[in-house]
Parts: C-alpha cells; sequence; structure tokens
C-alpha cells in the first residue's frame, strides 16, 4: 500500500526532502529506514513536479498560451 504524501505545499515538501538528504548523507539511517526515506523522498519529488507543472500551466493560460521570459530587476 502507497503511503500518501503528507506535504501540503511545495515548501513543505522541499524541506522535508532537504532532511531526507540530511539524514542520508549522515550514514546514521539502518538499511530499512534509508529505503522507506528513498522511498518517500521519491514521492515527494513527484509532488514537487506535479506543483510545478501546475503552476507553468496557469502562467501559461495567464500569458495567452506563451510561457513568456522573465525579467528581474537587479535594483
Amino acid at each position: 500500500m502507497k503511503k500518501a504524501v503528507t506535504a501540503k505545499s511545495f515548501e513543505e515538501a522541499v524541506a522535508r526532502l532537504e532532511a531526507i538528504t540530511q539524514a542520508m548523507q549522515g550514514n546514521e539511517l539502518s538499511l530499512e529506514d534509508a529505503l522507506a526515506a528513498y522511498k518517500e523522498g521519491n514521492e515527494l519529488v513527484q509532488f514537487c513536479q506535479q506543483k510545478l507543472a501546475d503552476v507553468e500551466q496557469q502562467l501559461q493560460v495567464l500569458d495567452g498560451d506563451e510561457l513568456k521570459e522573465l525579467h528581474l530587476n537587479d535594483d
């Protein structure tokens, strides 16, 4: 049974991914815990990719089906 991603926002998912990455790099997880962390991380990555795709689609609708280059002022 696949566990649902508990992140409610993109930012929460990224923060959890960062925590998982640090835990896995610390070499303190058992093999089973590392596998569970990997699976959770994979689900979070998919969640983030979907959120980004949704935002991109909304931007295309707002820009009349044409993505425009973003110019940020350095002021």
